[in-house]
């Protein structure tokens, strides 16, 4: 599935602001990632028409199953990256800043062998 980066960043978004506030709304959005309304307003608006969320009548943004399927991926290659480069010795915010950078880009490949490398380090208690 072909999606921009900019799409994967506002998914990943809206996933990460519904874990932490329960519900999303555009405001939330441009709030957090210090986007102005307008610009927020038309990406959820190609989101919406390209089937990865919708808008209910109060504002509440919801993730339907394609963009739920990517937010996750996004996030979960976020977090492992962000451990990763942590193991590297890497402080938390360049790691979580790095990660965000490299989430995209990076082919399964690479991400598979960093995966099983993070896995290895974390030990049995983990």
């Amino acid at each position: 599935m072909n999606i921009y980066e900019s799409a994967e960043d506002y998914l990943e978004r809206i996933l990460m602001l519904r874990q932490k506030n329960g519900t999303v709304r555009s405001i939330d959005i441009a709030r957090e990632l210090d986007y102005s309304k307008p610009s927020v307003s038309v990406a959820m608006k190609r989101l919406r028409e390209n089937g990865y969320l919708q808008m209910d009548p109060d504002g509440s943004i919801t993730l339907l199953p394609p963009g739920e399927e990517i937010a996750q991926r996004i996030y979960a290659r976020h977090q492992l990256l962000t451990e990763f480069l942590m193991q590297l010795g890497v402080s938390a915010e360049n790691a979580a800043a790095d990660a965000c950078k490299i989430e995209h880009d990076l082919s399964e490949e690479s991400f598979a062998r960093i995966q099983e490398r993070t896995l290895q380090n974390r030990g049995p208690a983990e």
